[in-house]
């Protein structure tokens, strides 16, 4: 097995899609996304699922379990399973950002370039390796 080695700050501010998941493993997933402005990733809930989200670029905020609350660059965030969650994009520049989920959220290897690309990709037991 070989893990996952890269510069995640510069490969999460060179992203430009919605999703782009990186690293898929048994219990934990990598997953780079961008927020244009005015965008959010749409109120959801994670029962079995924690996940962290570390903001590069951009503003915004995150509410959980609705208590709204600002997030910029340089920001961590964890949301535990099965809080009701949101992020928007509230400044004029795109939001990037990596979360990780544990255990893994989506298929590996997926791609959404926009949020109208969006489905719902869960997970099927494939990790990167």
């Amino acid at each position: 097995m070989q893990g996952y080695l890269d510069d995640i700050e510069r490969a999460t501010l060179d992203n430009d899609d919605y999703r782009r998941v990186l690293y898929t493993g048994r219990h934990l997933q990598l997953v780079l996304m961008t927020l244009q402005p005015g965008e959010e990733i749409g109120e959801e809930v994670h029962e079995g699922h924690d996940q962290f989200f570390r903001i590069e670029q951009g503003e915004g905020q995150i509410v959980i379990d609705g208590q709204s609350r600002p997030a910029k660059a340089e920001s961590g965030i964890i949301v535990p399973a099965g809080a009701r969650h949101n992020l928007i994009n509230t400044g004029s520049q795109p939001l990037k950002l990596y979360t990780i989920y544990g255990p893994p959220e989506h298929r590996h290897d997926v791609v959404h370039p926009t949020k109208a690309d969006e489905a719902e990709e869960h997970f099927d037991g494939k990790t990167s390796e």
